[in-house]
């Protein structure tokens, strides 16, 4: 198992299903947006936004409630996503994310069809 496995593997403890269930798919599609980051950092930063894109959908963000279970671990995949960026990025990534989710939940909010969560999350990772 790569280095790069190993770490994955270690944030996705009591995330049982979600790699399975598009959480890996998620983190392909965000490690061509983290081209431009330290090689060591790449992996935590897709990692990052792909829990957060499975966070808010698991929480129903935008749609009807979701059960408690999954609102639970899309808290959990939030926070997780918080600690890798605390962690491992800058604080202006840090604050586009906020703002990437501020936009999201006003949206939600309004009822209104706000962007597309992956456009969010990529053009917070393009501030460097």
């Amino acid at each position: 198992m790569t280095a790069q496995a190993q770490a994955i593997d270690q944030e996705l403890v009591r995330l049982d299903g979600l790699w399975e269930d598009g959480l890996a798919d998620s983190y392909k599609s965000y490690l061509g947006a983290v081209d431009g980051y330290e090689a060591a950092v790449r992996p935590k930063l897709a990692l990052a936004a792909a829990l957060i894109e499975a966070g808010t959908k698991l929480q129903g963000l935008g749609g009807r409630a979701a059960p408690a279970a999954a609102v639970l671990m899309g808290d959990l995949c939030l926070a997780r996503a918080s600690r890798l960026l605390a962690d491992h990025a800058g604080q202006d990534v840090q604050i586009a994310f906020a703002h990437a989710i501020e936009d999201m939940s006003a949206a939600a909010a309004s009822g209104t069809a706000g962007r597309p969560v992956r456009d969010l999350l990529v053009q917070a990772l393009a501030i460097r």
